[in-house]
């Protein structure tokens, strides 16, 4: 099989350039994609600028992948030559341990993530365990599909797993790349949802993704208002908040669950935790049956992540205009 090409970062904070590697022989549990759309996420722009020390360059980033399937390893069963499929965040686990053999895949201490240490999908193909290849629904857009393989189940899972349901009073911080879909989610749970921003134009579209209220969190008085109103808060920014306000805003019981990461470490008061049985926690992405799970609601109630599409030969643009902020909501390079 030929080198493949892919365009890589070849020191911390550099533009991609043009790159070839040889992947070697085929693992026998191994498929090989040939990638038609790979979405740009937040952890890739870390990686590029190696803001968490585990970038080797040069490499491939690139984890929101979907494409067809063209090579297959001598112990694949269930994966099948031209199926279209989508990969994640990861791309093993040691399939031996506590973690993998409950199920719980992503919280393997020997996973092995996409795109550290290993070659991505801004790339023609790449390849992976053929256990965390998921196939795509057909009712899907490739497109559209691309994000939730990385961030839909960063919201999907917690949400999940914390078994939010038509009883359930939701709040979501942050109407960006995360947020924009945990909104969607959550309404397909059958919970009442609140979106929290603060940019107060973004209104009209938290209501047409699903929201109920809205709450500009500029405004401290409508934050504390809010108070004893919900049983699970998700905080999808990378910003400080006075996060004590969120946690009073919590009903007996609640949960205050992380998803994007502040820069400062998170500091609130012990009362309310102690006297409501409040919690804060942390969620990661979620393991393959999970993400089967969540195509699979997706492809029924009709729900995607709202794109923009670049050609893959654009990726530099398409990653100073995910810089800025200016897409809405989720970048993705098509070949």
């Amino acid at each position: 099989m030929s080198n493949i090409q892919g365009l890589a970062a070849h020191a911390a904070g550099a533009e991609l350039l043009p790159f070839r590697y040889d992947p070697g022989p085929l693992g026998a549990h191994e498929v090989e994609i040939a990638i038609s759309h790979c979405g740009i996420c937040h952890s890739d722009l870390h990686l590029i600028s190696n803001d968490w020390g585990i970038s080797q360059f040069p490499f491939i980033p690139g984890h929101e992948i979907v494409g067809k399937i063209q090579l297959v390893g001598s112990e694949v069963r269930d994966l099948k030559m031209g199926q279209r499929v989508g990969l994640g965040w990861q791309s093993n686990s040691c399939g031996e341990c506590e973690w993998c053999t409950k199920g719980l895949e992503n919280l393997c201490l020997k996973s092995e993530a996409t795109c550290v240490r290993r070659h991505g999908g801004y790339a023609d193909r790449v390849r992976a365990n053929a256990r965390f290849v998921m196939p795509i629904p057909e009712a899907l857009e490739s497109e559209n599909t691309a994000p939730l393989l990385c961030g839909g189940i960063t919201v999907y899972n917690p949400l999940r797993s914390h078994g939010i349901n038509p009883s359930s009073r939701v709040g979501v911080i942050g109407i960006g790349g995360l947020g924009h879909l945990g909104i969607q989610f959550a309404k397909v749970f059958g919970a009442e949802v609140t979106a929290f921003s603060t940019s107060a134009a973004k209104e009209e579209e938290a209501r047409a993704l699903g929201a109920h209220r809205f709450v500009n969190t500029r405004e401290t008085r409508a934050l504390k208002d809010l108070a004893c109103t919900f049983d699970f808060i998700l905080s999808t920014v990378n910003a400080d908040q006075d996060w004590s306000i969120y946690m009073q805003a919590l009903r007996p019981n609640g949960t205050l669950c992380f998803v994007g990461v502040p820069p400062a470490p998170v500091s609130v008061h012990a009362f309310p935790m102690i006297s409501g049985v409040r919690t804060i926690t942390g969620s990661p992405i979620g393991p393959p049956h999970r993400i089967r799970e969540m195509l699979d609601v997706a492809a029924r109630h009709g729900l995607k992540a709202q794109t923009e599409r670049f050609a893959m030969g654009k990726v530099n643009e398409a990653i100073e205009r995910v810089k800025k902020n200016k897409v809405r909501y989720r970048a993705v390079l098509s070949n």
